[in-house]
């Protein structure tokens, strides 16, 4: 994250010094601070601790520093995201943000009696631009942390893109991978591993393997919106 050089440089620290501070190595922190670096949510932790921010305020930082670095390339509206060509056929998203504390908010949001609510933004740089709108979302819960590749930890934030929700009861239209879906009292994000077509009932699958996270059904009237991860944040 070149936001992280940013707020060491204002802070008057240099690399090892912040190396010290958080626990790691100074080829660490070298390659914390560059763009797309992939940062285990415990340091990243530390390092918005001692910036005297949040996560999300780390990354919604990284964002605004990134709009002024492309603020000579004109910008695209992709399904109602803003969006910037970058070089080597990337492409840089902004997408709304739904902090955990937020996610009721959201969902009345969507409801009969739903008023226009403004939200932080939080940029991801993507290889390409799926055919639907990105969100962003804070994840509540470890459920989906198993520690692998696939993990998804508490406090992550992952970006989603919209897909009609009957594509969950159709075979052909599942994907592996995560899905936030967005129920009536909350906010998931689950694997979707079973459909029965006939009930609109899909099997909601955790990636920990705790006793505590038991796989679950859910009725597809239950959900108001589905999202597919394509990206995750940590």
């Amino acid at each position: 994250m070149h936001i992280i050089k940013q707020l060491r440089r204002k802070k008057n620290i240099n690399q090892t010094q912040l190396a010290d501070e958080i626990g790691v190595s100074l080829r660490t922190v070298q390659l914390y601070e560059k763009k797309g670096a992939n940062i285990p949510i415990k340091n990243l932790s530390k390092i918005a601790s001692f910036f005297d921010l949040t996560i999300a305020e780390l990354y919604i930082q990284e964002v605004n520093e990134s709009e002024a670095t492309y603020a000579h390339r004109k910008p695209f509206t992709h399904h109602g995201n803003i969006c910037y060509a970058l070089e080597h056929g990337k492409y840089l998203v902004k997408a709304p943000l739904h902090l955990i504390e937020n996610h009721k908010d959201y969902v009345s949001s969507l409801g009969p009696n739903s008023k226009n609510a403004s939200y932080l933004e939080v940029g991801f740089i993507l290889d390409f631009l799926e055919e639907g709108r990105y969100r962003a979302f804070e994840i509540s819960g470890d459920s989906m942390n198993d520690q692998s590749i696939e993990a998804i930890p508490n406090k992550a934030i992952v970006l989603g893109f919209q897909m009609d929700k009957k594509l969950l009861v159709q075979k052909e239209g599942v994907k592996k991978g995560s899905w936030i879906l967005v129920l009536k009292n909350r906010i998931i994000c689950k694997q979707v591993t079973g459909i029965d077509s006939k009930s609109s009932m899909i099997t909601c699958h955790n990636l920990n393997p705790s006793p505590e996270f038991q796989d679950f059904e859910l009725n597809l009237e239950d959900i108001l919106e589905a999202y597919q991860v394509v990206k995750k944040q940590f």
